[in-house]
């Protein structure tokens, strides 16, 4: 089993205070999670503030770009792997982000682990995209995915799409890996069929053991219609850590964090299927013992990484306190 750490690159009002990101924080976070054993860290991308969070908050957060956040972090770290958690595929340019993607991971030495997906809230796309109706993310979302795989491997890239267009691309560096990782995220049945199709691993958010066995299945229908049935695709969902002496210390820090409102603010979109009051038990929330049997089930399941993982605490020290508690007496017991 691996594990990765969210850094709050995009997470400012949503997760952590603003003015808790910046360069000296996330490359703090990066080499701690370095130092610790961490095998990534995670960078979410978000353009422009939520309106839940207009509502709370007279100070705007400061969202910074996460390809951009990961450049500086690999110079700023030797090894630790770089991923995105997630790039919003519709709000982007794929021949524009296919170079992007492509440089980062040479530059790296072939550290990057692309994440994609639609994006939490539609309101981003249409502020982006006031001339095009909300749903036509999800042809977007197909379009580009498939339009990235052909900038990424092909001599010269071609298509003509509804939404994408382009002709006769030839764009080099190609990635350092190949394939270069891509996990497409979502607990949607579109997110399984696209990583069956175009992805290399499968990163849905805060599920149940057997939603997981459930998600691995469907995941195989899927990759046998495919074609791709001999694919080992990474398993890996992304979970929120709350770690205390007692589980009643840790309920408690999480509902008294900005994420708990966040989670809150997601219940018509990522948690649409997932009630507030299950989070808790969903969630890596608990003392040691308990989280280390939570992950245990996961590991039974089919799960093999547990990236982007979020310590939503109030203060850094608090937050790299929390990374320390968690792999020191948690990530032992998978080593």
């Amino acid at each position: 089993m691996k594990f990765g750490v969210h850094l709050p690159n995009c997470s400012e009002a949503l997760v952590y205070p603003v003015g808790f990101a910046g360069h000296d924080s996330m490359v703090k976070i990066a080499q701690e999670a370095e130092s610790l054993g961490y095998d990534s860290v995670w960078a979410n991308d978000h353009m422009t503030t939520q309106k839940y969070v207009k509502e709370l908050s007279d100070e705007p957060p400061n969202y910074y770009e996460p390809l951009v956040t990961h450049a500086v972090l690999a110079e700023a770290t030797e090894k630790i792997k770089l991923g995105t958690s997630v790039v919003a595929l519709p709000m982007r340019n794929p021949v524009i982000l296919a170079k992007q993607v492509a440089t980062l991971d040479v530059l790296s030495g072939g550290r990057l682990i692309l994440g994609l997906g639609s994006g939490a809230y539609a309101e981003e796309f249409q502020a982006l995209n006031p001339h095009l109706p909300t749903k036509a993310r999800s042809k977007i979302m197909d379009e580009s995915v498939a339009a990235l795989n052909m900038l990424l491997t092909q001599r010269n890239a071609s298509f003509e799409g509804e939404y994408v267009k382009f002709k006769d691309v030839e764009m080099y560096p190609k990635p350092l890996q190949k394939p270069l990782p891509t996990w497409i995220c979502g607990n949607s049945i579109n997110g399984i069929r696209r990583t069956a199709e175009s992805g290399t691993g499968w990163s849905p958010a805060t599920l149940l053991p057997e939603e997981v066995r459930e998600g691995i299945t469907k995941l195989a229908s899927h990759s046998k219609t495919a074609g791709r049935e001999n694919i080992k695709f990474e398993i890996a969902p992304q979970y929120l850590v709350s770690i205390g002496k007692t589980e009643e210390d840790a309920v408690r820090k999480y509902k008294d964090s900005l994420l708990y409102k966040h989670v809150q603010s997601l219940q018509t979109t990522t948690f649409k299927r997932q009630s507030v009051e299950s989070s808790v038990q969903r969630n890596f929330i608990g003392t040691a013992d308990q989280i280390i049997r939570k992950i245990e089930k996961l590991d039974d399941a089919g799960v093999s990484y547990l990236p982007d993982l979020v310590f939503p605490e109030p203060r850094m020290e608090d937050l790299l306190d929390g990374m320390r508690a968690f792999a020191r007496h948690v990530m032992p017991s998978f080593s």
